[in-house]
């Protein structure tokens, strides 16, 4: 392991340079200048077409999905003591104002104005309320690790729930197929993950165009039912739905986390706006998806009216005898849509974290030389891949796996409210009143959802909850033991500036090139350096001693990627600054030294790496258990050489033992 995570270097690096009295900070003056653009510009409608469908391939798989089984399974919640018309009135009107309030009102016209730097989810809604506190917070990294572990409980329930719905619409075709469901499940999921390496790029481009047609046929199907029952329509006043949890009392609570699955998806229109942009998100909610997903709703809610008997599965029974395969199909594309939206979004939530040190270096694979965000990680493609399949071979059926959706993503929205308050208060100065009156019903609204949720821990709730809990404790971990082994280094080292006085004294044998040494210090001699030092006896003629800094946006631009100070004439001091979506290539961001007047050759230089290995001792600060935890993570991390995109064949590892 060469230097530590960036998050530690970030911390550190700028506490240092506070108690050091100096006035500027390098990475707070990149973050602060960094222009920000989010939307395409408005002169090309070309651009906006192109991104709107890009967006509806993408974004609202998940949330277009859920017609699939919200209907059904709020229905089977409601109907436990029986059915009335009120019952199926009173959902509808739920489940359509849910959409309105949570998805609209919160996520479309509010908080996805909150972009960093066009970047939208929860790491960069972190950002900006730290940048708003002018300082950063333990508490805000904590909300944001909490967050991105709700995430992962989220990504991995998706693809069970929404396939294995999907292809339960198959058995109403064929009755037999009933147990062949799990089977078909687990083919589809092995396929959609085995072909993640292959990257997204070849088959995005039809995942627009097979959305679009869902949307249509999912608003066909539902205007054709509604004349089923016209009484539907009355569903579209928000009183069904205050006068259903009113006169229901703890069966309409139950119901509610059942109502929640339809805006499960929710989360994807903030997280992918980055991609996208908020005017090509807002215009395919508009016009498209929206009006598609309420009169999806309405038009099983006046068929049930009417027949009550199709409330087994109101979605599949909507289309008529000969469309039923052609539906079947339809959902199943949809469904794995969705679920590669999710799929590669863990794969960037990913790459944020380790590239902000929650996480330990993770191999990171660019599959698309047009497209910077299509990447493939494969630890994280079989971690998922194995979740997926457990939770299809524990459930059996898409209506008992219901049980564990929701909680992750309710969780994760009352994340987002919790920090939008901080944000609309701090940043954008909104009086506190105003800024109450209108987050405090959102958050209580998502309350209610997230405590319903709760009472179905016992059904597979804990699934998600059991995840979130252990991804927090190895992020937690992670942190906390790069923290005490770059503590535990940097008390066995010595100050660049001392060991520069003792060359002075005693110079050892000069060689020609360069030296790079990568440190977390940058006031301290790294121990690479050192090592070199004891056994080579030698010292190059230009040694560039470097740091990696991950700020907290997207991307630095390359002007404010490197900031140089020569030392002496030896040694350099080198801060490279990279976005958390940036590619950390380190030989690449050294290049641009040569433009501060400093040579740089790459097949002149040696990339000196420190590998520690470490030694467990007790009462060394880290309780048992985590200790073991960290240096497990540790052997598990990538190789540093590829993970900063070093020349392997001009890369020397040097040894070094640190008890813990």
């Amino acid at each position: 392991m060469t230097a530590a995570p960036p998050a530690i270097s970030l911390l550190t690096s700028w506490t240092d340079r506070r108690k050091r009295g100096e006035s500027k900070d390098p990475e707070r003056v990149s973050i602060l200048s960094q222009p920000v653009q989010c939307d395409p510009p408005p002169h090309h409608p070309g651009s906006i077409t192109r991104l709107t469908l890009g967006a509806l391939g993408v974004v609202f798989g998940d949330i277009g999905t859920s017609p699939l089984y919200a209907m059904r399974e709020s229905l089977s919640a409601a109907a436990r003591d029986g059915m009335t018309r009120d019952d199926v009135l009173g959902v509808i009107s739920l489940l359509i104002w849910t959409l309105t309030l949570i998805v609209s009102l919160k996520y479309v016209l509010l908080i996805m104005r909150a972009d960093n730097n066009g970047e939208g989810g929860t790491l960069s809604l972190v950002a900006l309320v730290q940048r708003a506190l002018k300082r950063r917070r333990a508490w805000l990294t904590g909300i944001g690790a909490v967050g991105i572990s709700l995430f992962f409980g989220d990504a991995i329930i998706t693809p069970a729930m929404s396939i294995m719905s999907a292809v339960e619409g198959g058995a109403l075709v064929a009755p037999g197929l009933d147990r062949f469901v799990v089977p078909l499940t687990l083919t589809i999921i092995i396929g959609l993950f085995a072909m993640q390496s292959r990257g997204t790029e070849a088959v995005s481009v039809l995942f627009g165009p097979v959305m679009v047609l869902w949307f249509l046929t999912m608003a066909g199907l539902g205007l054709s039912h509604i004349r089923d029952d016209l009484h539907i329509l009355t569903a579209l006043n928000p009183i069904y739905a205050v006068r259903f949890l009113a006169g229901n009392g703890l069966a309409s609570f139950i119901v509610l986390g059942s109502v929640f699955l339809a805006v499960t998806g929710g989360e994807a229109l903030y997280t992918d706006m980055g991609h996208f942009g908020r005017r090509p998100i807002r215009v395919a909610w508009g016009l498209l998806v929206f009006p598609a997903l309420t009169l999806a709703y309405l038009g099983q809610g006046a068929m049930v009216l009417a027949h009550p008997e199709t409330a087994r599965n109101p979605f599949f029974l909507m289309a008529p005898g000969w469309g039923l395969v052609p539906l079947v199909l339809l959902a199943t594309a949809a469904t794995v849509i969705a679920s590669q939206a999710v799929i590669s979004g863990a794969f960037s939530v990913a790459k944020q974290a380790v590239q902000m040190g929650l996480l330990p270096r993770m191999e990171i694979r660019h599959t698309s030389e047009t497209q910077y965000g299509q990447i493939f990680m494969p630890r994280v493609n079989r971690v998922l891949a194995v979740g997926v399949v457990t939770l299809v071979l524990a459930f059996g059926t898409s209506s008992n796996l219901a049980s564990a959706y929701g909680i992750a993503v309710t969780g994760d929205m009352v994340i987002t409210s919790i920090l939008a308050i901080f944000l609309l208060n701090l940043a954008w100065r909104w009086p506190l009143w105003l800024t109450l009156s209108l987050m405090l019903p959102l958050l209580m609204l998502e309350g209610l959802f997230l405590a319903a949720n709760l009472t179905k821990v016992v059904d597979g709730g804990y699934i998600p909850i059991l995840l979130a809990t252990l991804l927090c404790l190895t992020m937690w971990s992670w942190v906390r033991g790069s923290a005490h082994v770059q503590r535990k280094s940097r008390a066995t080292s010595i100050a660049l500036d001392s060991l520069r006085a003792m060359l002075e004294k005693s110079p050892p044998v000069e060689v020609p090139g360069t030296a790079v040494f990568l440190t977390a210090e940058p006031d301290m001699a790294p121990p690479s350096l050192l090592h070199n030092l004891k056994h080579n006896r030698v010292l190059h003629k230009q040694n560039f001693i470097v740091t990696v800094s991950v700020a907290l946006v997207p991307k630095v631009p390359e002007s404010e990627r490197l900031v140089l100070e020569r030392i002496d004439g030896r040694f350099v001091r080198i801060v490279l600054n990279f976005g958390y979506m940036d590619d950390l290539n380190v030989p690449k961001a050294l290049a641009l030294a040569r433009k501060k007047g400093e040579k740089f050759d790459i097949m002149t230089t040696s990339f000196f790496l420190n590998h520690r290995s470490f030694r467990s001792a007790r009462g060394e600060g880290l309780p048992r258990w985590q200790e073991r935890l960290f240096i497990s993570l540790v052997r598990s991390a990538t190789n540093a050489t590829e993970f900063y995109r070093l020349p392997s064949n001009r890369v020397i590892e040097l040894g070094q033992q640190l008890t813990i």
